[in-house]
């Protein structure tokens, strides 16, 4: 039984995957206003009820893609007696192998997936909705209360500042070594700052 459950996880996350990868592919090319949901169903060879199973809103078919870092910045701390110092060597970490989710990457599709997400009203109001799951989930694992929402709200717009700058930078034709020296120093004193502002420990 177990095994069963794990292979139609497994199915049902390569469905996520592969109609997310396809969506996005067509949103790239046609533009995300004007391609349907049914034009993403029928290019994926499933149907549109079908689809909508999966991803309740058309701006999740691009989401999806950064699905896997929603509860990170949680998952980093659990356990850890100095959550901010986890946290910022997790990023320095993710800077020193070009993560996208850092912004400093300057792979031709992880650039026109960060213009399509940024550059869409639609996408960028969506994307509050997972910051703020992001932040619970942080505040959550940060022992929950008001000072926990407060410190984990700090962080999460910590990283995703910090992200967008060095984005902006590959944009405007900097190049990532060029810009990394920058971004591990501007990470260490914006995580730096974090540590004397939020006193807190992990359950």
């Amino acid at each position: 039984m177990g095994e069963e459950m794990g292979l139609r996880e497994r199915k049902k996350m390569r469905m996520y995957q592969e109609v997310s990868a396809v969506a996005v592919r067509l949103f790239m090319e046609k533009g995300f206003d004007a391609v349907s949901v049914a034009e993403v169903a029928a290019a994926a060879g499933i149907s549109k009820p079908t689809l909508f199973r999966y991803f309740p809103a058309k701006e999740d078919l691009v989401l999806q893609q950064i699905a896997d870092h929603e509860g990170e910045a949680a998952r980093v701390v659990t356990g850890q007696v100095r959550p901010v110092d986890a946290l910022r060597r997790h990023f320095l970490d993710g800077l020193d192998r070009c993560d996208p989710i850092t912004g400093l990457n300057d792979d031709p599709g992880v650039l026109a997936f960060h213009s399509l997400l940024y550059g869409t009203p639609a996408l960028v109001a969506r994307l509050y909705g997972y910051l703020e799951r992001s932040e619970d989930a942080l505040a959550e694992a940060l022992g929950g209360g008001l000072d926990a929402r407060l410190a984990a709200a700090q962080i999460i717009a910590v990283q995703r500042i910090l992200a967008q700058e060095n984005w902006r930078r590959v944009v405007a034709g900097e190049g990532v070594e060029r810009i990394r020296e920058d971004a591990v120093a501007a990470a260490e004193r914006a995580f730096g700052r974090l540590e004397t502002l939020i006193e807190i420990e992990t359950r």
